[in-house]
């Protein structure tokens, strides 16, 4: 995992038991909080501000945090919301239609017995971190982000759903998709490692 944030130490001020509590809490999940922000920038740089942004908030809002719950997953929620923010004042956000998608998973049709052994051996791989890193940054954001959530900081799908602030079965449904494009990407990969017989293809960059 890259190097977290130097500059962020801890809360300001003199803390009482209470505050005392939520900053060890919160500096326990910092790892955490940085490996999110970090997928869903994509640059050290961009990463390090959301995370500095995210832990402000977090300080601010220390009042509607109670000690002993999930603090991850509420800090994801803030993280989450600071970059949809910031990407809303940078651009318009373009979503995917259903219809896109449904074509991008017909695209490549595999016998569930090969997609389970290339998988396999996919994950064996001593770089298996970079290649699940590399076909991550490759799925659409509205799909990457609730894979990242539930199967890379397992979180549930009732937290999820707060975090990205949508119904549970709109996370269901995404995850669904998000897992498909991803497992896409490993078989890809797969067969231009020659680890499995198939049309081979350049690996997907990740998208600039």
């Amino acid at each position: 995992m890259a190097d977290r944030p130097t500059t962020l130490k801890a809360v300001p001020g003199n803390v009482n038991a209470a505050e005392g509590g939520f900053e060890k809490e919160t500096l326990d999940a910092l790892d955490r909080v940085y490996r999110f922000a970090l997928q869903l920038t994509r640059d050290p740089c961009d990463c390090d501000d959301l995370v500095q942004d995210t832990f402000l908030r977090a300080y601010r809002s220390r009042h509607q945090y109670r000690l002993g719950t999930n603090c991850a997953a509420w800090l994801f929620t803030i993280c989450h919301h600071l970059w949809i923010q910031k990407r809303q004042r940078e651009r318009r956000i373009t979503t995917w239609e259903e219809s896109d998608l449904d074509e991008i998973a017909a695209t490549r049709r595999f016998q569930s017995g090969a997609v389970d052994l290339s998988l396999r051996r996919v994950m064996e791989l001593p770089e298996f971190d970079e290649v699940l890193r590399r076909a991550l940054a490759v799925l659409p954001e509205i799909y990457r982000t609730p894979v990242i959530i539930i199967d890379v900081e397992d979180q549930t799908y009732v937290s999820a759903a707060g975090i990205l602030d949508v119904p549970v079965g709109t996370v269901r449904s995404r995850l669904f998709r998000g897992r498909r494009l991803l497992q896409r990407e490993l078989v890809a990969y797969a067969e231009d490692a020659g680890l499995i017989s198939g049309r081979r293809r350049a690996y997907a960059r990740p998208a600039s």
